[in-house]
């Protein structure tokens, strides 16, 4: 009970910082991640507040996640930052087999609906003189439908920038 107050208390904090964030007001690219590769977009609609979107496939299944996120600098270094946020995913299986980042494929599903809760939490670096972000971040997602189950999904982004 008192880890639960304790990361209530920290996330709520952290989320209402004041803190200039990011030199850009939206970007796409490409996200490589355990589970998924695909399209990631992001809009920010202040200084340290952004919604990412990001569209992932592989074999047999399709998620699309849609995340709200916050923004800071991280160490003091120029165009670097930090991010952490919560969101949710819907998706879907086309097959009888959902294979985890684990590669524990003992469990098989059937076909239908993916749907669940999210986080991140992640770095990302814009590119000095060059229209480019380059970021890492961890992904836990929740599955609900399929599940329950929680996977940690990591992943790398690189996104142009505008």
């Amino acid at each position: 009970m008192k880890h639960r107050f304790f990361l209530t208390a920290l996330f709520s904090i952290l989320f209402f910082l004041n803190t200039k964030a990011q030199d850009y007001t939206a970007g796409v690219g490409l996200r490589f991640g355990g589970y998924e590769n695909g399209l990631t977009g992001k809009y920010f609609v202040d200084e340290n507040t952004a919604y990412e979107g990001i569209l992932g496939f592989r074999t047999g299944v399709f998620v699309l996640t849609g995340l709200y996120e916050k923004h800071a600098p991280l160490l003091d270094v120029p165009d670097l930052k930090w991010y952490f946020g919560l969101g949710a995913h819907i998706g879907g299986i086309n097959g009888e087999r959902y294979r985890r980042y684990t590669g524990n494929d003992d469990k098989v599903y059937k076909s239908g609906l993916l749907l669940g809760a999210d986080a991140v939490i992640g770095a990302e670096w814009l590119i000095p003189n060059a229209p480019l972000s380059l970021g890492a971040d961890l992904h836990p997602r929740l599955e609900l439908a399929k599940g329950p189950f929680l996977d940690l999904e990591p992943a790398i982004t690189i996104r142009y920038i505008f």
